[in-house]
């Protein structure tokens, strides 16, 4: 029986690309370059801040004018942290539907804490759900099964009875090291080269109300949700 939901929060619990694409194009524009369209920023949206760096300004990390880009984009988006973010459509249903049931739902993402509480806080969401760790939280961060096995401890479940749903290859490497079933969302921020068939996961899903159809086919809930 899956006991709990588990969830990545950019591009897999919420929608948080058109605030990251406006950090950076507010970065962008500071420093005299062109803005990017969204459909530009959003497949790199989930892989954080050193992602939109390389791909505004072509910068890796020790270049020159690198820490201070950095810096720039993260004040920009910590002002702007829920401009426009919202869950994706459907997720607020499975939210309910999961505590309806009794499950516990949490996130577990490479977000850094500074980022994640603010934005759970903006969403609603910190309050009800029974685990957030974030990229920070623990020396290890995803791919590292490391934060999904400290996320089933806080939500008082074993690695098994818990399911966890993420947009990146990285989600399901460290769904599967930790020993949870895992599904990958493919409506969230999928690059062109990105290949989800090839990750390993349980299964996958084209909208959030798919996480409830999951959970009835494997584990009989139809019941209590």
């Amino acid at each position: 029986m899956i006991r709990a939901v588990l969830f990545d929060l950019d591009g897999t619990l919420a929608d948080t690309a058109p605030d990251l694409a406006f950090a950076l194009n507010r970065v962008l524009e500071q420093y005299g370059r062109a803005p990017l369209p969204l459909a530009r920023i959003r497949p790199v949206a989930s892989h954080g801040t050193l992602a939109l760096l390389r791909l505004g300004f072509g910068l890796e990390p020790g270049a020159p004018g690198f820490d201070e880009k950095r810096e720039a984009l993260l004040a920009t988006y910590r002002e702007n942290i829920a401009r426009e973010t919202r869950l994706f459509p459907g997720m607020d249903r499975v939210l309910k539907a999961l505590e309806g049931s009794g499950r516990r739902w949490g996130v577990v993402t490479n977000k850094p804490a500074h980022l994640t509480g603010p934005l759970m806080e903006q969403l609603g969401l910190a309050a009800r759900a029974a685990t957030v760790v974030s990229g920070d939280t623990l020396a290890e961060s995803k791919p590292h099964p490391a934060p999904l096995l400290h996320a089933a401890r806080e939500a008082a479940c074993e690695p098994g009875e818990c399911l966890y749903v993420g947009d990146a290859e990285r989600d399901i490497i460290a769904g599967r090291a930790a020993g949870m079933r895992t599904l990958a969302a493919l409506y969230g921020y999928i690059a062109d080269d990105d290949n989800p068939t090839a990750w390993g996961a349980d299964g996958s899903i084209d909208a959030p109300i798919e996480i409830l159809d999951h959970l009835t086919e494997a584990t009989g809930m139809a019941s209590t949700l």
